[in-house]
């Protein structure tokens, strides 16, 4: 029976494969939590690293992202990206699982946690790439913004709890056998996205082209798009100047400022309340503003709230990063979603997997380096002045998209036809010739 088209459609609460997939996101993201946490916390307090160890190990936990995600999409677009999915959950339950047993018998080493810190990087690439893939895979496309809504909603989320629910686990059991803890949440996120009925067929090998030239279509759809181009630059800058910021975070707020593990994870969790705001207000927020000029506002909203860090070194802590950090992860969550939702819009389905592989290769492809870059400032100027300069990229961070049409945009364009700056499709109210 065909259904009328005014027929409100169900939400994906009541879609079967939606709740599997979102179930083991929200496991996962909330064991990402707890190893984003406990890592850190155990190279500067078991270990006693210093500011260029910390960067060092900050760059490695994304430096696969700048050498493997090209090809990884490649190789995702030929696989079942449900098998993708559950096999990397699996493994870097059993890679992060050797650290506690290390620390138990007395063993564990920087080189060891540097080690672990790539190889799951390695792994998360091919996980990352196929998880973003999958959701156009199993719902409609006019579902697409609703599912990205909800799994950033539960994202956040564990980015409020997850913190402070870390910090209290370090606490309570130290961070070795917290990380234990996101092991058991990755096995489980395998367990509901193995329940998922959708059942994908892989590319037929006799279509498929050589490695170079599907990895080559990928990267020409995001550079050939006028708007893709612009959100990308956004996107790698900030994403340089945060992965700086946020290497040196935990050694910075544990020496420099003094804040016990607990207050750390209090201060992480209540700032990300604002990246749940803004997931359950980003639709609310793309139809005041519009679709094309969410993604500027967004940029420079949270590129200006990144300044909080280093700010706390000159005004009361707590409260400066407390604001601070609310405020960013409401920008960047407002951001990600109507820029995700758009790209997955606007590309074919086979080349969903090259397509996110090529934008995670130039958007998180500078994240090592940033990292790096930021240890290797820390060293030389110091903590806090370092976080002055990456805070100040962050901002400039945003010009792509500001000084673009997007700014004049009510609505993004949702066909291939749009091509151009302002091209058909791209907006009723937009620039126009």
């Amino acid at each position: 029976m065909t259904i009328p088209a005014y027929a409100p459609r169900r939400s994906l609460w009541h879609h079967h494969d939606f709740r599997q997939l979102w179930l083991g996101d929200t496991v996962s993201v909330f064991g990402a939590q707890f190893v984003g946490l406990a890592m850190p916390l155990m190279a500067v307090q078991v270990l006693g690293a210093d500011a260029f160890q910390m960067g060092l190990l900050a760059a490695l936990e994304s430096l696969a992202f700048l050498l493997i995600s090209l090809p990884a999409g490649a190789w995702v677009d030929r696989w079942r990206k449900r098998l993708v999915i559950v096999l990397g959950d699996l493994l870097r339950a059993a890679l992060l699982l050797t650290l506690p047993l290390a620390w138990l018998l007395d063993a564990l080493t920087m080189g060891q946690l540097y080690g672990v810190a790539f190889t799951v990087g390695c792994i998360s690439v091919f996980f990352d790439v196929a998880n973003q893939s999958y959701l156009p895979q199993i719902v409609d496309g006019d579902q697409i913004g609703e599912g990205n809504g909800k799994l950033q909603a539960s994202q956040q989320t564990a980015g409020v709890v997850g913190p402070a629910a870390a910090a209290g686990l370090v606490r309570l059991v130290g961070s070795p056998l917290t990380i234990a803890v996101t092991a058991v949440c990755m096995a489980l996120s395998a367990l509901f996205v193995s329940r998922i009925r959708h059942r994908e067929e892989p590319s037929d090998p006799a279509t498929r082209r050589p490695l170079v030239t599907e990895v080559r279509e990928g990267m020409a759809f995001v550079l050939g798009h006028p708007l893709l181009r612009r959100v990308v630059s956004c996107t790698g800058l900030s994403n340089l100047a945060s992965s700086a910021v946020f290497g040196l975070f935990v050694l910075y707020a544990v020496r420099t400022l003094g804040l016990a593990e607990t207050t750390l994870g209090l201060v992480l969790s209540v700032g990300a309340v604002g990246g749940l705001l803004g997931a359950v207000s980003s639709g609310r927020f793309a139809r005041l503003v519009g679709e094309g000029r969410a993604i500027p506002v967004a940029a420079v909203v949270s590129g200006l709230a990144m300044l909080s860090t280093p700010l706390a070194s000159v005004l009361p802590p707590v409260p400066t990063l407390l604001v601070g950090g609310f405020v960013t992860s409401w920008g960047v969550v407002v951001y990600n979603i109507a820029q995700v939702s758009f790209r997955q819009r606007l590309c074919p389905r086979p080349l969903l997997g090259r397509m996110n592989a090529s934008v995670r290769f130039l958007v998180w492809g500078p994240m090592p380096v940033g990292a790096f870059a930021g240890g290797l400032l820390g060293r030389e100027l110091g903590v806090v002045p370092t976080l002055w300069i990456f805070a100040s990229v962050a901002v400039l961070a945003a010009l792509p998209v500001l000084l673009s049409p997007l700014l004049g945009m009510r609505t993004l364009p949702r066909e291939l036809d749009a091509l151009a700056e302002g091209g058909p499709g791209a907006a009723a109210d937009g620039p126009r010739p």
